[in-house]
């Protein structure tokens, strides 16, 4: 049987991780997700009270769902008082497939709203085991074709629309920017991947490290691609809309982002992905910060990695967007 040393946790953000991830938390299961979704909409704030008094206006629309489906609800997150059209991001929230909430990214929007002075669409979509894929992407995506569509009457110009997302929004996002090329969709003018979730079959190296330990563990994993995918997961029926490693093509992307840890699962998964865009003589930016655990930059905001990782992503979000 093969060892895996798991590559260590930064010692300056270590500590953090007993706060985190406490000894006694539950583990994704189908019985358990119902309380951990609840557990975690308490923890955030809605985004017009998150907000507070900044120069911003926030706005929650009901917009059309794929075809058949039901309607999905986006939080418009602009700056106040602009003349002519901005660039946009349209967020898609983390969660392993299985929980999450939009209002969870409104602090990361808020600030690139007010730091760049863009407009941000974040699209809350159907979660997993109840709605397997393709509902949770085709959400995404249906999100994306509306704000495109609408991107006049939001003040965004449709040239330069970024999607986005952090873990299984990473994946989502990933996922869409191949149906907007498969399809002939919206234009994207670059997907910032953030450590993102996107191969279902948990087999790199990074995947078997993180058994047990860490913000999102290889068990954890699993149990998210299964909630997605059911018996299919790890099988060769998967959709690579719903798992984009598995994608024979990574021609005719728009410029990818791609940041991850080098203390998580996600490490190996990601770095392919850049690996295979570059093959193609496609643009992607790679970034695997030292010692970083999954969503370092959301748990230890002040360690300076965290600060220098944000830094990162701003310079290359005003490059791809022109500002």
């Amino acid at each position: 049987m093969t060892e895996y040393t798991p590559v260590p946790f930064d010692p300056e953000i270590e500590p953090a991780l007993a706060e985190i991830v406490p000894q006694d938390a539950p583990p994704f299961t189908p019985e358990t997700v119902p309380a951990i979704r609840q557990a975690m909409a308490a923890m955030f704030t809605p985004a017009a009270e998150a907000v507070g008094d900044a120069p911003v206006t926030v706005e929650e629309r009901t917009i059309p769902g794929p075809e058949g489906a039901p309607d999905l609800t986006v939080t418009i997150i602009s700056p106040r008082d602009f003349d002519r059209p901005v660039p946009g991001l349209y967020n898609i929230h983390g969660g392993g497939m299985m929980v999450g909430h939009r209002d969870m990214d409104v602090p990361r929007l808020l600030a690139l709203v007010l730091e760049l002075g863009v407009v941000a669409v974040n699209v809350e979509y159907r979660l997993s085991p109840e709605h397997p894929h393709p509902a949770p992407v085709e959400d995404c995506y249906a999100g994306l074709v509306w704000t495109a569509k609408h991107a006049s009457e939001l003040g965004i110009d449709p040239d330069r629309i970024v999607v986005m997302g952090g873990s299984a929004g990473g994946g989502l996002s990933a996922g869409v920017a191949l149906l907007a090329r498969d399809r002939g969709g919206p234009h994207v003018a670059g997907q910032l991947l953030l450590c993102p979730m996107i191969d279902d079959t948990n087999t790199t190296v990074a995947s078997h490290q993180y058994a047990g330990i860490g913000t999102w563990t290889r068990e954890s994993n699993i149990a998210g691609w299964q909630s997605l995918l059911g018996a299919d997961a790890g099988t060769d029926a998967v959709s690579p809309y719903a798992a984009p490693a598995r994608a024979t093509d990574l021609s005719g992307l728009p410029p990818a982002f791609i940041e991850v840890g080098s203390a998580e699962p996600f490490r190996d998964e990601d770095t392919q992905y850049a690996l295979r865009i570059w093959a193609t003589g496609g643009q992607a930016e790679l970034h695997v910060w030292s010692g970083a655990f999954h969503g370092f930059d959301i748990y230890v905001p002040e360690w300076h990695i965290s600060k220098a990782a944000l830094a990162t992503r701003n310079s290359w979000l005003r490059r791809v967007l022109g500002l």
